[in-house]
């Protein structure tokens, strides 16, 4: 009797919690389904009283915008350059501090470790004014290289604190083998340690280029020139004053997802193992 009710609140339990798992799944999907339908609809389908999750006729128009009239193609070259250097700054920059800091010791390593927590307790808001005041007197806002140092700066003391976690879980005595056969320390770092975090390396890029594909405030703040905008900006752009292109809207958020899902699903193995790992190692 006993066993048969352990049995019925297990199936009630396992029912209740992939009732809840579908909810929040179709909360998430949903939004999704309908950003995409409407990516190809035209803009009279947009306000029809009966809303269609199918298209009928399906319609292109908005992606042929994308590319003509709105000049995307530009904006989308500029996320990528802004995103890729800065990501290659973060990981050159947390991977050499990691290294560091593990392996070396040193006055005042607690206290750069507490500075580089402290600097991730305020909020992004609060950096926009001192940001704009250090490009503008080094004549760096309104280029790419300035917005490239913000996203750098923004990302580099999270990166540096999941590769410390990479590199203490790397045993010292591979240095200490290392040095016995006569390797430097540089090139201990670059040809055998270095090799084993990659995990942590394509974690650590990751997330600085989600962060900066992603990131619009900085880069509306800092950036007002039309030939050096992000696609963030652009995509934010079509919602006026006067009108909102819901089609258009929806094929650049649409185009936008793209590089973000194809690198995640390409390394996602990578992703969840550095993060975990950055979690729940000391």
């Amino acid at each position: 009797m006993n066993k048969q009710k352990g049995k019925a609140k297990h199936l009630i339990d396992g029912t209740f919690r992939y009732l809840i798992l579908l909810l929040l799944a179709l909360a998430i999907l949903v939004p999704i389904a309908w950003m995409v339908s409407t990516a190809f609809k035209t803009e009279p389908q947009t306000y029809y009283p009966d809303p269609e999750w199918i298209p009928n006729p399906i319609s292109f128009e908005s992606f042929e915008k994308f590319w003509g009239i709105y000049d995307f193609g530009k904006m989308t070259l500029n996320s990528l350059i802004t995103c890729v250097f800065s990501t290659l700054i973060c990981v050159i920059a947390s991977c050499l501090s990691g290294y560091g800091i593990t392996r070396y010791e040193f006055k005042g390593k607690k206290t750069y470790m507490g500075f580089l927590l402290v600097t991730q307790m305020f909020p992004s808001v609060m950096m926009v004014v001192p940001f704009y005041s250090i490009l503008t007197k080094y004549h760096l806002n309104n280029t790419l290289t300035g917005l490239i140092i913000v996203y750098a700066a923004t990302n580099v003391a999270f990166c540096t604190w999941m590769m410390v976690s990479y590199f203490k879980s790397i045993p010292l005595e591979l240095d200490e083998a290392a040095r016995v056969d006569g390797a430097s320390a540089f090139y201990t770092f670059l040809r055998i340690i270095l090799p084993l975090t990659l995990p942590g390396i394509a974690s650590v890029s990751i997330f600085t280029f989600i962060n900066g594909w992603n990131e619009y405030m900085y880069s509306a703040v800092l950036i007002s020139k039309d030939q050096f905008k992000t696609l963030t900006v652009g995509i934010v752009g079509l919602n006026t004053q006067y009108q909102v292109h819901w089609n258009d809207l929806m094929a650049a958020s649409c185009f936008s997802c793209l590089p973000l899902i194809i690198i995640f699903v390409c390394f996602q193995r990578y992703f969840i193992a550095g993060m975990t790992s950055g979690a729940v190692k000391s």
